[in-house]
């Protein structure tokens, strides 16, 4: 239990004697072994993190004491130093700088797992400080000897659940190894989500799957465990169960709907991360596939988010699904009397020797109306990169068409409108 674990903290008694302790000349003796402690520590952790930092590392977060290994080295160290000391000097700073460094562990750890678990989340920094405030205010708590006091006055508030005797301080132990033990779910989840976005599968689709099922496992059984610790029976979650699913089916189903379309759309396959889509007019590469909702990036940096249940509802257009090759095509109007089938070959040609136009199959031009103005002949052309955009390639192909007709001096027709003045 949490009273176990921070121990009996201390009496008036004792913190007069620690206090008397900290003005003695040993004391001295034992802040220099603590700073050379933390400079040993901080030296390891430097020589093994490397001259560059570690964008996104539980262990060494961006900097050396940000992460988790600085505080829980030094900590190691200064315990070891505490062990060879105790028949030398009197310890007094041990028990302070011992608890504070605990404390930094814990919080780092919290912090950090939060950062990686949820990069993007305005609530960390919230959660953060509260964290902070909250383990600080323990450490002061434990060695004023004020903590084991109020854990038995919390202890004396009581009230009876059925047959089950609950206080105040079975909550906040339950509390506090709820947390600590979400938090490991986190941490062991990110690591192995990093691990599975690495792996040796070149189908991400695959792997954001298998890590969203992943986390999602270690976050259920670290939450069993947590309501196992805060002592709640688990036999009646059999009836909050029931009503989840009662839930689910009416006001949540817009929600679970989404989710599971998330997992059948990575399982399938038939969207994947870099594919070129276009669903509900908007056509852009998908970023990112949640279990909730895609990611779709369009080609002049807009985002839209859209909700994984559209994606299987509706119809996607998917430009890379089996083949990422695109026909385009372009529109030009020559006068009547030209000699069209000359001049189709002459753009075939001009066509082709733009550089992203495919050459199989090769550019094709036909005589497709006959307009008011003239010949409307129609160009089309394969690219094999539509990701790097589909406007400028269209711009060469118009480009190289233009040059060729002004070298063949082919008139390009346009409505021409006569003024007449009235007589007076």
């Amino acid at each position: 239990m949490a009273a176990a674990a921070v121990g009996r903290g201390l009496d008036a008694e004792e913190l007069g004697r620690l206090l008397h302790a900290l003005w003695q000349p040993t004391a001295l003796i034992e802040m220099g072994v603590i700073g050379g402690c933390l400079g040993l520590a901080w030296a390891i952790v430097r020589l093994v993190r490397g001259p560059e930092p570690r964008r996104g590392s539980i262990w060494f977060g961006h900097g050396v004491v940000d992460g988790i290994f600085f505080p829980v080295l030094a900590l190691l160290l200064v315990l070891l130093a505490r062990w060879a000391l105790k028949t030398w000097v009197p310890l007094a700073v041990f028990k302070l700088a011992v608890p504070v460094l605990l404390s930094l562990a814990v919080i780092r750890l919290t912090v950090r797992v939060l950062h990686a678990s949820f990069p993007d989340s305005r609530l960390v920094r919230v959660v953060e400080r509260s964290v902070s405030w909250m383990v600080w205010l323990g450490v002061v708590l434990w060695i004023t000897g004020l903590l084991p006091l109020l854990l038995q006055e919390l202890d004396t508030i009581q009230w009876k659940i059925g047959s089950t005797q609950i206080s105040v301080r079975n909550i906040l132990e339950g509390a506090v190894s709820a947390v600590l033990v979400l938090v490991g779910a986190l941490w062991l989840s990110s690591m192995l989500e990093a691990r599975l976005l690495q792996g040796a599968t070149t189908n991400l689709g695959v792997r954001k799957m298998a890590a969203n099922a992943l986390r999602a496992l270690l976050l259920f059984i670290g939450l069993m465990f947590a309501l196992s610790a805060a002592g709640i029976d688990l036999t009646a979650l059999g009836v909050l169960g029931g009503a989840l699913g009662v839930g689910i089916g009416f006001g949540l189903q817009k929600l679970a709907a989404n989710y599971v379309s998330g997992f059948v759309i990575l399982a399938e396959q038939s969207m994947r991360i870099g594919d070129l889509v276009k669903v509900d007019n908007f056509e852009g590469r998908i970023t990112d596939i949640s279990t909730r909702y895609t990611v779709i990036r369009a080609i002049n940096g807009r985002e839209a988010i859209v909700p994984n249940e559209m994606m299987i509802t509706q119809r996607v257009e998917n430009a890379s699904l089996a083949d990422s090759r695109m026909l385009l095509n372009t529109v030009v109007q020559v006068a009547y009397g030209t000699d069209v089938e000359d001049l189709i070959v002459r753009m075939k040609e001009a066509v082709a020797a733009v550089p992203r136009v495919m050459a199989d199959p090769a550019p094709a031009v036909l005589l497709t109306n006959f307009a008011a103005d003239g010949l409307e002949l129609t160009v089309g052309f394969w690219i094999a990169d539509p990701e790097n955009g589909q406007g400028n390639v269209r711009s060469d192909v118009n480009l190289a068409i233009l040059k060729l007709f002004e070298v063949l001096q082919v008139e390009i027709p346009f409505p021409q409108r006569v003024l007449r003045r009235a007589a007076a």
